[in-house]
């Protein structure tokens, strides 16, 4: 018996490679519908709100695009900000923005954001937004070099140019907060709404 009980596949508006192995590894049956939406354009409107808004605008602003195409599904809209500060940072554009990231970030503790929403025909029917802290050490020149070398395209992926669950793992010395939440998807909240709405088997 599959663990997915709805009529239709989850909808996972996003692109990201990483939530879409979440999805997979936690058995749920899922299709990709990323959002057409300008990101850039969703901050503005935003304005200087905490980052937690910010995502959480992003999440439904993506799940809500997605939806209004694809009636009787449930969409997962999901997104997630870095600040430093007051700064927020988005993905860096290339291998030099990369760079300009990791030397404002290292050697000091910044704060991610991850949100998610569930839309289902124009009704939101579950958000989450957490928090988690991370503390870059202070590493030298020589390797954020080295580290731009070995991660590749990938910096230029994830906001902050790294990915906790790969090469990125090297540039901290603190992680405070939960892993799915650090890798741009709330997991455990998500699973918790959608056992208890009979979505899925548990």
């Amino acid at each position: 018996m599959p663990l997915w009980l709805d009529r239709y596949p989850l909808v996972l508006a996003s692109k990201s490679d990483i939530r879409g192995k979440i999805l997979a590894a936690a058995g749920l049956r899922f299709a990709i519908r990323p959002a057409q939406i300008d990101e850039r354009a969703v901050e503005a409107r935003a304005g200087v709100g905490d980052s937690l808004a910010v995502a959480s605008l992003l999440a439904r602003t993506k799940a809500d695009a997605v939806a209004a195409s694809m009636p009787g599904h449930i969409v997962l809209g999901a997104d997630q900000t870095l600040a430093l500060g007051d700064e927020r940072f988005s993905k860096p554009a290339n291998r030099a923005d990369a760079a300009r990231q990791l030397r404002a970030l290292r050697g000091k503790t910044h704060v991610l954001s991850s949100a998610l929403a569930l839309v289902r025909d124009g009704e939101v029917l579950f958000t989450c937004a957490e928090s988690a802290r991370l503390t870059m050490r202070d590493f030298a020149d020589r390797f954020l070099d080295l580290y731009l070398d070995l991660a590749g395209a990938s910096a230029s992926a994830s906001v902050g140019a790294y990915q906790l669950e790969g090469i990125g793992i090297h540039l901290f010395e603190r992680v405070e907060g939960d892993y799915f939440t650090i890798l741009g998807l709330p997991l455990l909240p998500l699973l918790a709404y959608l056992r208890a709405e009979g979505f899925v088997d548990g």
